[in-house]
């Protein structure tokens, strides 16, 4: 049976679940693997993703925003690309090739063993890039726009089979092939505007909308095939040629992460790991970083909450800063302020709470209900709806990472304190207002405490930016108004026994709230930031790990529960670690390190009953809070070792 498609039973049981909200596990049999199950691939223009059984689930060319051609993450007939043993779907063992985003899958079979490796290749790039082209300088090396794939046989005899079946538009236009050259060994698959090359040395044939080849290796043999949508539709010739490729594209991200300051510490492999992911998801032509690879990987099994993380938010702009500063990725956190410095504000001045990777302002949001979703969970969404709300969180996010970058480089560019200004003078302006918080909330807008917190932050770093311009008159203004909203959030923003909450009109917990500590908005030994931490660690977790709110507590304008949120955990590590907790810190980072995906990977939520992850993936906030929250114990146990 076609491993892409769904039985009919199956079909029926998703669209009553989506149609009815039923509450459904994570661990329900389904054919859509386990989203941790997933391999990434990148060439930092746009990411895939690889299922245990070999076939791409997730491929958007050329960039990471656009539509997909193979999607079978979200519908099984949207797309699929396979290069595997013959009947079999279960490989023995998967790996990243150590230092890489280059996976190597191992198949025992019953005749022999074959190891496939698979990449999205990079190498040295004379010319300008026309496919994907760069606001930022070029570097030395870059996308192939070529997706590769080599096969080897370790052992005996093994028949792989090859089928390459893309659907375009998100599945919407099947791919119309035709053969080039004389050969069996190339061919082109267009539609929705675009082509695509397979080449191969072995001998295809088309069938229908899809290309298919048989071959039974022997010990020692080697085949490929490639996918490419370069420009000119550049590809491999040969074997020889694939296998350059790939020792190129280790040679790129062995490198690239030879620059990085990795700790000799028990956590290297995974702070390693979650700074290859950073990297992956980064759009190199303009520096943005994506939240996320995918689209509307549900946060409720079966539900609704299913939203496109393939944009940049503002809010990261301090995270990343501060994990790539602490690698001293120091080029890379230039490239990320530089597109932040391009973007258009709003007509009041005030920055999206996201864009797209180009820095376009209009996400709109639309649905694709052609699509079945991912096991059922619809709709399946196409931009994001929230891209105009008002998130007061934002200017804080900002001036945190021009500060952190300031400090960094020594130099604040005249382009950064333009933005300094413009968004401390937000601010000023409308950290009195409710807003939709930091998670976005479709509800009523309310006085979210994190959100006048990310505000103090905004005038807090304005002011020490303007005493590093020598603005003795700014600094003062803004500091003055910093200590005005301190003393709102500790009149309006506690509970009776001193514990910051949600909002002004509830007492209701909010893992935001954690921010606090990272943000130094309370000195560490302050008795109402160690009591609002360990409410959250106490009352606001499942099974240890912390929920962002509940949400039988919280109108967010969508029904059904969700997971807990893996940042708002790595945020708890953090947070223990500032105000004196770290053997707690210490215990529940081992336990986050634990449930990382086999290949060491984290989408956004964990589900503590079924032990699945929920969410787009891989998600770079989890990995970003990952590094942080690493880099706390790392050094605190680094200072412990000296005295």
């Amino acid at each position: 049976m076609d491993v892409t498609v769904e039985s009919t039973e199956q079909v029926g049981q998703d669209e009553r679940r989506a149609s009815t909200h039923e509450a459904q596990s994570a661990a329900a049999p389904s054919p859509f693997p386990p989203i941790a199950d997933y391999a990434f691939l990148s060439n930092c223009h746009t990411g895939a993703l690889v299922a245990p059984d070999g076939g791409i689930g997730w491929l958007c060319i050329p960039r990471f925003d656009s539509p997909s051609v193979f999607g079978t993450l979200l519908d099984r007939q949207s797309g699929y690309f396979r290069l595997a043993p013959f009947g079999m779907s279960h490989p023995t063992a998967r790996t990243f090739e150590p230092g890489t985003n280059i996976v190597a899958t191992t198949w025992q079979t019953p005749t022999g063993w074959i190891v496939v490796r698979d990449a999205l290749t990079m190498g040295p790039r004379e010319e300008a890039d026309a496919v994907t082209p760069h606001t930022r300088p070029p570097a030395d090396d870059d996308a192939d726009h070529m997706l590769l794939r080599t096969v080897r046989c370790l052992e005996g005899t093994v028949e792989v089979e090859l089928i390459c079946e893309p659907a375009f538009d998100y599945g919407r236009t099947p791919a119309r092939w035709t053969l080039v050259g004389d050969g069996r060994h190339a061919a082109d698959a267009t539609g929705a505007d675009q082509t695509m090359r397979l080449q191969t040395d072995l001998s295809v044939g088309i069938e229908g909308n899809r290309v298919r080849a048989r071959h039974v290796l022997h010990e020692g043999e080697q085949v490929y095939c490639s996918l490419s949508w370069a420009e000119g539709l550049a590809s491999v010739q040969d074997v020889e040629e694939a296998t350059a490729r790939l020792e190129a594209t280790t040679r790129y991200w062995r490198s690239w992460l030879g620059g990085a300051r990795l700790p000799d510490h028990r956590w290297r492999e995974q702070i390693q790991r979650s700074a290859l992911v950073i990297k992956g998801l980064t759009y190199m032509p303009t520096g943005a970083t994506v939240a996320a690879l995918t689209t509307s990987l549900p946060e409720t099994p079966g539900g609704e909450r299913n939203w496109d993380y393939r944009y940049t938010w503002m809010r990261d702009t301090t995270f990343t800063l501060q994990a790539l500063h602490y690698l001293r990725l120091d080029w890379e956190a230039d490239e990320f302020m530089q597109f932040v410095a391009d973007l258009e504000p709003n007509d009041d001045g005030a920055l999206q709470i996201m864009y797209g990777i180009d820095g376009r302002r209009d996400l709109t949001e639309s649905t694709r209900d052609d699509l079945s979703g991912y096991a059922g969970a619809r709709p399946v969404r196409i931009g994001n709806g929230a891209f105009d709300q008002r998130q007061n969180d934002v200017f804080g996010a900002v001036l945190d990472s021009i500060l952190l970058h300031t400090r960094r480089s020594q130099r604040l560019p005249r382009r950064l304190w333009d933005i300094v200004r413009t968004q401390a003078g937000c601010a000023e302006r409308v950290w009195r207002e409710p807003d939709q918080g930091i998670w976005e909330a479709r509800g009523k807008p309310q006085h979210y405490v994190s959100s006048k917190l990310l505000c103090w932050v905004a005038l807090d770093r304005a002011a020490r930016l303007a005493e590093i311009r020598s603005d003795p008159d700014l600094a003062t203004r803004w500091r003055g108004g910093a200590e005005e909203i301190k003393q709102d959030i500790l009149a309006h923003g506690l509970t009776a026994d001193g514990v910051l909450r949600q909002h002004y009109d509830t007492d209701s917990l909010d893992a935001s709230t954690l921010l606090a500590a990272l943000f130094g908005f309370l000195p560490h030994d302050d008795e109402r930031l160690h009591s609002s931490v360990l409410a959250i660690a106490d009352e606001l977790t499942e099974d240890g790990f912390v929920l962002r709110y509940r949400t039988d507590e919280t109108d967010d304008g969508l029904s059904g529960k969700e997971g807990s949120f893996l940042i708002c955990s790595f945020w708890l590590v953090s947070a223990l670690a500032i105000v004196g907790e770290e053997d707690r810190a210490r215990d529940l980072m081992e336990r986050l390190l634990r449930v990382a995906s086999p290949l060491g990977l984290y989408a956004e939520e964990f589900d503590v009953e079924t032990g699945r992850h929920l969410g787009n993936f891989p998600q770079a906030f989890s990995h970003l809070a990952l590094i942080e929250a690493a880099a706390r114990i790392v050094i605190a146990e680094q200072r412990d070792e000296l005295f």
